[in-house]
């Protein structure tokens, strides 16, 4: 988190400073939301115990499906041609962020009841069902297809974590891929670079031939390529960067790891990813030596969330697959993305403190 805020000053000041005549705009609001979170996530270690989540399981589902219902109603905001936010007040935040935390608990919670009948093809299907509904709404819901495909992957990984045949698992891989794969070759070859067609058939296409939307649709993802580009082994050095001028759109956001890439070069990249390996190494750990199942699973669920942010942000920023949208952890802007996050880590830790070690 604190490299985060410092990297998060670097990339926002010239913008702020621009939009909001201080150059600090961005970083106060995440360094405040950061610290309140901070504290948070330790009262959460230290005072609560997980297993009182057990009773609020369905609760909590039920209202991470209504808060995102309510959306589409006069409460939901849009924001970059995008309805996601919920204003209830002074608050705003996205709520597809808490149907992230509601399908680890429930998956959690559902495959410690289910016991050893986690091996049968029928509770694998009845486990799949409350992911895949709350996928299905974070998509209808909100419009958002990348949370929707993080928590039916968070959904679908927790059941290969707790199913003791990988086969099957393996299988259906394959065949997703190999879908994937002709899907793709089949619209490069039929769909012509015109801009016509949906906003997610256009990624696709700026995925497939950025060079050709570099003025339009693909601009960011040029822009942060040369960033990535521009920046060689060691960088330009902390703050130095050119392209967070306003070449990279809302570089604080989803392409904040081109301007690192750039200021503190791939070094700082694989430091970056150092740090995200160490910190899901120790995720690992905990899963391990969980007390119990449900515990277990629950860390296993924010190892596998914290893990596709990761991967998705940064195989987008470097053009690996279409843009989604997904937020870097810790370290993009936003404060409903920390709020949720060191939530996560706070229970985590609650799970790290009751495990009992001998000698």
């Amino acid at each position: 988190v604190c490299f985060g805020l410092v990297v998060l000053y670097s990339t926002s000041s010239y913008m702020a400073e621009v939009n909001y005549g201080n150059d600090m705009f961005y970083f106060k609001k995440q360094a405040l939301i950061s610290a309140a979170c901070l504290i948070g996530a330790l009262f959460i270690s230290k005072i609560l115990d997980y297993h009182v989540l057990l009773p609020f399981t369905t609760a909590l589902y039920v209202a991470s499906l209504i808060l995102m219902g309510l959306v589409r109603t006069p409460l939901g905001h849009s924001s970059h041609g995008a309805t996601r936010w919920l204003y209830i007040g002074p608050i705003n935040f996205q709520p597809a962020e808490i149907a992230k935390i509601a399908v680890i608990i429930m998956m959690a919670y559902m495959i410690g009841k289910m016991g050893r009948k986690v091996k049968t093809l029928k509770s694998c299907m009845i486990l799949g069902l409350p992911g895949a509904g709350l996928a299905l709404a974070a998509y209808i819901l909100t419009d958002n297809l990348s949370t929707a495909i993080i928590i039916f992957c968070i959904t679908a990984g927790l059941i290969f974590v707790a199913h003791p045949d990988i086969k099957i698992f393996i299988i259906i891989a394959g065949v997703v891929i190999a879908l994937a794969v002709i899907g793709v070759i089949f619209l490069n070859a039929t769909v012509s670079v015109d801009g016509s067609g949906s906003f997610r058939l256009r990624r696709i296409m700026v995925w497939l031939h950025p060079e050709e939307y570099a003025d339009s649709w693909g601009y960011q993802t040029i822009q942060a390529l040369y960033a990535i580009g521009s920046g060689g082994f060691f960088g330009r050095g902390l703050g130095n960067s050119i392209q967070k001028l306003g070449s990279v759109p809302e570089a604080q956001n989803d392409m904040i790891f081109s301007i690192i890439c750039e200021e503190l070069g791939i070094f700082g990249g694989l430091i970056v990813l150092m740090l995200y390996a160490y910190l899901l190494y120790r995720l690992f750990v905990i899963a391990q030596n969980a007390p119990d199942m449900f515990g277990s699973l629950m860390v296993s669920g924010i190892f596998i969330h914290i893990a596709l942010q990761v991967i998705l942000n940064i195989a987008v920023v470097v053009n690996l697959m279409p843009n989604t949208g997904v937020t870097l952890p810790f370290i993009s802007y936003g404060g409903t993305s920390i709020v949720f996050l060191m939530a996560e880590m706070g229970l985590a830790l609650s799970v790290a403190r009751q495990i009992k070690f001998e000698e």
